[in-house]
């Protein structure tokens, strides 16, 4: 069973779609799984190469320029950190998540992306402790 990636233009967004066969993925009539629009653009999709959580783990450790920044408080490397977070874990990042990781790109320090980020109701607890609520 194929799975290719599409770029959505109604959504714009990533999208995987999955075809029961190959004669339907050669068909070409894929449907947004998000907005079921049919403005699809086929993307090429990347390589995985499966490795346990382990190993993905030890790899970042392994890297020092990333744990030399995250010791020294730099946002710079607190957003490279996430970045890198995202794409060993295979998790696509939302909005929101997007624009911290701009902000701290761009030297915002976290406890001022937090102070300006809109408070979730009481006694919802979605923050991560230690990282400023983010």
């Amino acid at each position: 069973m194929p799975i290719y990636e599409y770029y959505c233009y109604d959504c714009k967004k990533r999208v995987s779609v999955l075809y029961r066969t190959m004669a339907e993925a050669d068909a070409g009539a894929a449907a947004c799984p998000e907005c079921a629009g049919e403005r699809l653009q086929r993307l090429m999709s990347r390589l995985r190469v499966l490795r346990s959580e382990e190993s993905s783990v030890e790899s970042m450790a392994d890297d020092p320029s990333l744990m030399t920044g995250l010791q020294q408080e730099d946002p710079r490397a607190l957003a490279h950190f996430m970045r890198k977070m995202s794409d060993e874990a295979g998790e696509p990042l939302d909005e929101e998540m997007n624009e911290v990781i701009d902000r701290l790109d761009a030297g915002e320090s976290p406890e001022s992306i937090e102070e300006s980020m809109p408070q979730p109701p009481d006694g919802d607890e979605r923050g991560m402790p230690g990282l400023g609520g983010l």
